[in-house]
């Protein structure tokens, strides 16, 4: 196995550099503890690979992350929202805080370009990559809570993940499409809806699922993701959308 050499701030190992300064610069934060940074973007996978690379893995700052951003985001709710009830703003806090919706500002700062993961797990660019960049964006939150303090991850929360919600308020994103479209179905027809995976392609690491959306025997329309419970609520979505059920 080729010997892992740590400098800070830089992570070299053999035939990639890790600038993590950079990333720095781009959010406009320095950590104090560099480790704390690198440790944010080292996936489990990575270890089982450089075992002797000397910092532990993001699981655990994922966890604290979580809980920081859960705080944060229904803090920024409660303040902004005053006239909606708690199920609106639980509804708000789950299309913000969502694996999808993460990932997606994480690969949108660039932190997919800082990932240190096994060369299998490196490969993958389908949901597993999806979960890994969500992650990694609750991890580099509790690395920052844990180096900065609460304003300055609240100032980072702010500036790259709630210019999303006028986007998700104009879209109706934050409203689950399934529980709408049954609610309607039994209201209008007496009958509750139901899914059925109708296709599957792609390699086991990056499949993509279509599934059918049925009102007793009637296929109503179908979706498709890379999840079958992506795939549900896209179809769920334009069975709404098909039915003319999907006034906001």
């Amino acid at each position: 196995m080729n010997n892992i050499l740590l400098v800070v701030p830089w992570l070299v190992f053999p035939n990639i550099m890790i600038d993590f300064s950079e990333f720095e610069k781009k959010m406009g934060v320095s950590f104090k503890n560099k480790n704390l940074l690198k440790q944010a973007f080292i996936h489990r996978s990575y270890l089982n690979e450089n075992p002797k690379v000397g910092i532990h893995h993001n699981e655990r700052l994922e966890f604290l992350g979580d809980a920081v951003l859960e705080l944060i985001t229904t803090n920024y709710l409660y303040k902004n929202y005053p006239d909606k009830n708690e199920g609106d703003l639980t509804s708000y806090r789950a299309a913000l805080v969502n694996a999808v919706t993460l990932s997606e500002v994480a690969q949108n700062i660039g932190m997919n370009d800082f990932l240190l993961l096994s060369k299998g797990e490196a490969k993958d660019t389908g949901k597993a990559r999806q979960d890994i960049l969500a992650n990694t964006f609750e991890s580099f939150l509790g690395a920052l809570y844990l180096d900065q303090g609460y304003e300055k991850s609240e100032k980072f929360v702010e500036k790259v993940l709630f210019p999303l919600m006028k986007d998700i308020l104009k879209k109706g994103s934050w409203r689950d499409s399934k529980s709408v479209f049954q609610e309607k179905a039994q209201e209008i027809f007496g009958v509750t809806p139901v899914y059925k995976v109708t296709a599957e392609s792609g390699p086991d690491h990056d499949k993509r699922f279509t599934v059918g959306v049925f009102l007793s025997k009637d296929l109503i329309v179908e979706g498709a993701g890379k999840s079958k419970q992506e795939a549900e609520q896209k179809a769920a979505t334009a069975a709404l959308k098909k039915k003319g059920w999907d006034a906001k």
